[in-house]
């Protein structure tokens, strides 16, 4: 899988494009019940058919490797 970029302000930043709303918000909940689990929290903007995520350690105000770990888990999530 292709590594997150970071963008200007040090995030790790994703965008995923879906089909419909209905689709983009299923995505979301998924994202957001793993992200609960790991007790990380992403920040997460949705529009319609598209999702971006942005992650960082706001404790260590970085990307840490548990950014890196959510990054990979939240590409498994079926995007279809």
């Amino acid at each position: 899988m292709t590594p997150w970029p970071k963008d200007e302000k040090g995030f790790l930043t994703k965008t995923f494009t879906f089909k419909n709303y209905r689709q983009s918000f299923a995505f979301v909940s998924q994202v957001a019940l793993l992200a609960e689990k790991k007790n990380h929290h992403p920040k997460i903007i949705l529009e319609y058919n598209t999702v971006i995520i942005e992650l960082i350690s706001h404790d260590k105000n970085e990307v840490t490797q548990r950014d890196l770990d959510l990054a990979e888990q939240i590409d498994k999530i079926d995007h279809s």
